[in-house]
């Protein structure tokens, strides 16, 4: 039955064509898909894409960047596309009208971005990219990786011009770190300085507070003696008062006796007989008269005493003013260290002890003046005492000489009448200055008033002067302490900022430096099972369907069940025709395998795994497709081409089994060409010897299954067919 067979394909041309024309259909559909696919990022210069750089450029820092131009310059070396360059308009027109496949856009601004990192607000660099998907899809996923390498080299440029500033920056910084390492050692002398002057201060602080405590006792002393000062003030006005009661009185006496010898001297004649009488009068009062005269003495030494006790005390106000002025002058420089609300309690007491001392000094002048005024009047007093006691002794020396003659009398009359007129007026003088004693004792006695009450404040101001400057004291100890803190870490700085100096010198950046900064990560790839190229990946896929669309073509013009002759048995039956199948399988399996490796350069870790996974992949195929057209005829050949499309798009040829749809993985382990895509992966990429012979197993046994079916069904069909005609 094979010889048969043979003969009826040998002389049967049209079969014999349509037969060897079938034989050739796994190399047009393997060799020409892997062919077309083989390579293609290997032809990307061929695709033309546009570049529109509308970048104006920028300055930075002194530095004219352009990097829309330079990256255009490199992508047009770069060869990696048909790069053209064009304006705006050109390329929309070319995009629009399919003479590109994408178009790369760097807009005017794209430079000026690059100058905003340290800006407030930094913006991005922005590359327009368009591609024409609806022109060919895949144009686009290529562009988009060319795209992300684009990104980088952009990016590279950019932070390396960063990276050049910042080194320039750094050392830069180097420098302000000694500059600032010198400052840190000048500010270490000074806070050495400051403490030993914190010191100073502490010790002038502390003698202030002992200072301070001494002036609160002379402020208490001050109080108390001005008191009594004021006292007694109140004491010689009462007495300055009486005084010049008296010496009212005296005044009116005076001219009444004035007035009485103006009428002693009209009336001598009346008085001739009364002058033993008014001799014996006149005795008694110059008894009076020495009296007279030594209480005045004695009241003009008291006036005396009290003007010289008021001088020395207007002296001494003098100085006590003297010492708060000098006082502020060296407190001046403490209080500008004080808080302000303690500056200003201690302005306020230095301000009301000047404002009290002003006013006891004035107070004491003015007493002074009253007491001088006093002494003069007393004086002259005195003085008129005197002359009345010479004249009253005229006066009796002429009664004497009146009782003897009448003319001396009368002269004696006239002489008494000039003295009373003298006495008048001394007495008038006397009661002047009595007057301004008592004036001058009431200026006296507000200004002691004064005194007090300014002593008063004065001892309230130095008890908080005491009290403030023995804080001021307590807080120097502090402030000693902080100086010597600054000094220490003054130093510290100063050494640390040395060591900073010295590492930012340590900087020094080169071209390789710049370089890498801006591009520190290089991607070393490392392949397992290195494919280098899409035929080379796509050839398990490829060369599966070819077979299957062969071994599928076969049935067209080879009759899987009419035999040539007349069967014995249906097992010869089948056999005939399996073997017939068998050459063409092994015939499409070489041929195939030789396109691939010969003619489009295939480098197969294991060929002859290969070539073996070839053909069992072709027996495979040719085994399930013999039965289903066999036994279903057309209706076979139809599941065959569902079964093709079920294994193209679950043999996780292309994409992973993962990115497939999950119902269409449930499918892929029940599918022959998810093993024969396996096995020549295993054959062609990784040498696995193991995983080669563990899919081709599967295959064996796929066509073990449907060779037995095969034979079963022309048995089957022999005893339908021709049992009956053998027994007729």
């Amino acid at each position: 039955m094979l010889k048969g067979e043979l003969k009826n394909i040998l002389h049967n041309r049209k079969m014999l064509i349509a037969i060897i024309a079938v034989l050739l259909v796994p190399v047009l559909y393997a060799g020409m898909l892997l062919w077309a696919f083989w390579d293609p990022y290997d032809r990307l210069s061929d695709l033309p894409v546009a570049i529109v750089n509308d970048d104006n450029g920028a300055d930075y820092e002194g530095r004219q960047l352009d990097i829309g131009a330079e990256v255009t310059d490199k992508l047009m070396e770069s060869k990696e596309f048909e790069f053209i360059e064009m304006t705006r308009e050109k390329g929309e027109k070319a995009l629009d009208g399919h003479d590109v496949y994408m178009l790369i856009e760097f807009p005017s601004n794209f430079s000026e971005h690059a100058t905003t990192l340290l800006d407030d607000n930094p913006e991005k660099l922005a590359i327009e990219y368009r591609p024409n998907e609806g022109m060919n899809f895949l144009s686009g996923q290529i562009g988009e990786t060319a795209m992300e390498k684009i990104r980088a080299e952009v990016n590279e440029q950019i932070v390396s011009v960063y990276s050049e500033q910042l080194f320039d920056a750094i050392a830069e910084m180097g420098d302000g770190f000694g500059d600032a390492a010198d400052g840190a050692g000048q500010l270490e002398d000074g806070a050495k300085e400051l403490h030993n002057g914190a010191s100073d201060l502490k010790g002038y602080l502390e003698q202030l507070a002992g200072g301070s405590l001494t002036l609160v006792d002379g402020t208490d002393r001050l109080v108390s003696g001005t008191a009594e000062a004021a006292k007694g003030a109140g004491k010689l006005d009462q007495g300055l008062s009486s005084l010049s009661n008296g010496a009212g009185k005296l005044r009116t006496g005076a001219n009444d006796a004035a007035n009485g010898a103006a009428a002693l001297k009209s009336g001598v004649q009346e008085y001739s007989a009364s002058v033993a009488k008014l001799k014996d009068g006149i005795a008694a009062a110059n008894a009076k008269d020495g009296d007279l005269i030594a209480a005045l003495g004695e009241l003009k030494a008291g006036a005396d005493r009290v003007d010289g006790s008021v001088g020395q005390l207007e002296n001494g106000a003098g100085q006590v003013q003297q010492g708060i002025e000098a006082l502020a002058g060296q407190l001046g420089p403490v209080l500008q260290m004080l808080p302000p609300d303690q500056q200003a309690q201690l302005n306020g007491a230095l301000e009301q002890l000047k404002e009290g001392s002003g006013s006891v000094t004035a107070g004491l002048s003015s007493l002074g003046q009253g007491t001088g005024s006093l002494a003069g009047g007393l004086g002259e007093a005195q003085s008129g005492a005197g002359q009345l006691a010479e004249a009253r002794k005229q006066i009796l020396a002429g009664a004497s000489e009146l009782d003897g003659s009448s003319a001396k009398l009368i002269e004696g009359a006239s002489a008494l009448a000039a003295g009373n007129a003298q006495l008048a007026s001394g007495a008038g003088e006397l009661d002047s200055g009595i007057k301004s004693a008592k004036e001058g004792s009431r200026t006296l006695a507000s200004g002691l008033g004064s005194l007090q009450e300014g002593s008063g404040q004065l001892k309230a101001g130095t008890s908080e002067l005491a009290q403030k400057s023995g804080e001021l004291a307590s807080g120097s100890g502090k402030l000693v302490s902080g100086t010597e803190e600054l000094a220490a870490g003054s130093g510290t700085l100063r050494e640390k900022l040395s060591e900073a100096h010295d590492t930012a010198g340590e900087v020094k950046a080169d071209d390789r430096t710049i370089d890498m900064a801006s591009a520190p990560v290089d991607v070393e790839k490392t392949s397992v099972d290195h494919v280098p190229n899409y035929g080379t990946g796509f050839t398990p896929y490829f060369l599966s369907l070819g077979l299957f669309v062969g071994a599928l073509l076969i049935t067209i013009v080879f009759p899987l069940v009419e035999p040539a002759v007349k069967p014995v048995n249906g097992w010869r039956w089948a056999g005939s025709k399996v073997a017939i199948l068998a050459v063409v399988g092994l015939i499409q399996a070489l041929a195939a395998v030789a396109v691939v490796i010969m003619a489009l350069g295939l480098d197969a870790v294991e060929p002859g795994w290969l070539i073996l996974s070839a053909v069992i992949t072709s027996y495979t195929f040719l085994a399930i497709i013999q039965f289903l057209v066999s036994s279903l005829g057309d209706p076979g050949r139809f599941v065959a081409i569902v079964l093709l499309v079920l294994q193209l798009t679950t043999s996780a040829g292309t994409f992973p089994l993962e990115l497939i749809p999950e119902p269409l993985q449930w499918l892929n382990a029940g599918l022959p060409m998810t093993y024969s895509v396996q096995a020549f992966k295993a054959a062609i990429s990784s040498g696995n010897a193991e995983l080669a012979l563990f899919n081709n197993g599967i295959l064996l046994a796929f066509m073990a299954g449907f060779l037995i079916l095969t034979f079963t069904y022309f048995t089957v069909l022999f005893k339908r067919r021709y049992s009956k005609l053998a027994e007729a």
